[in-house]
């Protein structure tokens, strides 16, 4: 691995990666599905955002700040759009959204 990748980085590519993981389950699980919020919505553009980030961190891309407070953003909204239902995979999207945000607010600057 390349020298810019400090334990940091590498956590927070882990928590982007297992946050678009989730995102996906959700989606999975919620699509078609009768919402009264942005759920499933928020998931498809949290995990694309995930994926960008962690791809940004991994290259050392000149906007990785940038690119990961407005993940930490994103990640934001879908924990809480997420946590307002009561299904197991709702609450683990939530869970895995807020590590992220966490983990992107440190690396965001």
């Amino acid at each position: 691995m390349s020298h810019h990748l400090t334990e940091a980085v590498k956590a927070c590519i882990t928590a982007c990666d297992e946050c678009a993981t989730e995102c996906g389950n959700c989606f999975t699980h919620m699509v078609g599905k009768e919402s009264s919020n942005d759920c499933p919505a928020c998931c498809i553009e949290c995990a694309a955002m995930c994926r960008m980030c962690a791809d940004a961190m991994a290259r050392n891309s000149p906007f990785q700040k940038e690119i990961c407070a407005l993940c930490a953003k994103i990640c934001d909204w879908c924990a809480e759009q997420c946590d307002a239902h009561d299904m197991d995979h709702c609450k683990r999207c939530a869970e895995a959204c807020r590590r992220c945000a966490e983990a992107c607010r440190s690396m965001g600057g």
